[in-house]
């Protein structure tokens, strides 16, 4: 059955290659980007079945106006995919106040925006599904993406809280955390001027990976996509999908340690209860 889908952040990476597939296939797509030429190949190929806007998630009053003449175009919009993003790397006092704000105007503020737009027309047409792209970085954390990892931690949790608020009206989430892949999304990461005190420091050896080519990068950003594209047949919908070999390691490490460390903590926790 052909789907309608309302997709941010479309002109490359993951959105790129999520416009491609679902429009390969016959469905129809709502596409926002910043800069809407981006698509012209993809527009003279398929035609009405690709609509296209400009849009900055930054720009709330855009981001509700766009989604409101994106559903009002297409009558039906069964899927969101929440995937514009912005990256920034350098420790946490190499970083500007200006990137600051950019990061979480972006990857906190933007998505939350675009899913407030979305949940009075998913509502009213019954429901839909949501899907929040974050990161393995809102599971684990790296020293020099401490400003990006707070964005992506930060989104998981609002969408932990919202998939609930919204549950009984039969819209639903999937928060995807993808590992490192090969797309253009590298092309735009942000670096703040290094400060020569963080050389020899574990944000110092990430940033020299990053530099020389070291940091490892095996994902395929086209099965990916295809995985994205396919979650949204599951039912009930995964709360998480995580997309990567490497990214699978390094999520279940992470959990398996903060697990580990709550158990050890648990005579801790139970003593501060007030007395009966």
């Amino acid at each position: 059955m052909a789907r309608t889908w309302f997709i941010t952040g479309t002109s490359s990476g993951l959105g790129r290659a999520m416009t491609e597939q679902l429009l390969a296939q016959g469905d129809r797509v709502a596409a926002t980007l910043r800069r809407t030429d981006a698509l012209d190949d993809l527009q003279a190929r398929h035609g009405d079945r690709l609509w296209v806007a400009t849009l900055d998630v930054c720009d709330t009053p855009a981001v509700r106006d766009v989604v409101d003449r994106a559903f009002k175009a297409l009558s039906r919009i069964d899927v969101v995919v929440n995937n514009a993003g912005y990256g920034l790397t350098g420790a946490a006092e190499e970083v500007s106040d200006e990137q600051i704000r950019r990061q979480i105007d972006t990857n906190v503020i933007g998505s939350i925006q675009v899913i407030r737009a979305a949940l009075p027309q998913l509502r009213a047409q019954g429901g839909g599904r949501i899907l929040q792209v974050s990161s393995e970085g809102g599971q684990v954390a790296y020293p020099n993406f401490s400003l990006y990892h707070a964005s992506k931690w930060a989104v998981e949790g609002f969408v932990e809280s919202v998939a609930q608020e919204v549950a009984p009206f039969g819209i639903t989430f999937t928060i995807v955390e993808p590992g490192p892949a090969l797309t253009r999304f590298g092309e735009g990461i942000v670096s703040a001027p290094p400060m020569a005190i963080y050389e020899d420091t574990p944000a110092g050896e990430v940033r020299r990976a990053i530099t020389n080519g070291q940091f490892p990068i095996t994902g395929d950003a086209d099965k990916m996509a295809r995985a994205m594209i396919q979650s949204v047949d599951r039912t009930p919908a995964p709360r998480r999908l995580t997309l990567g070999a490497g990214a699978y390691a390094r999520v279940r490490a992470a959990l398996v340690d903060r697990l580990a460390t709550l158990d050890n903590q648990k005579e801790i926790a139970l003593s501060t209860e007030r007395d009966q």
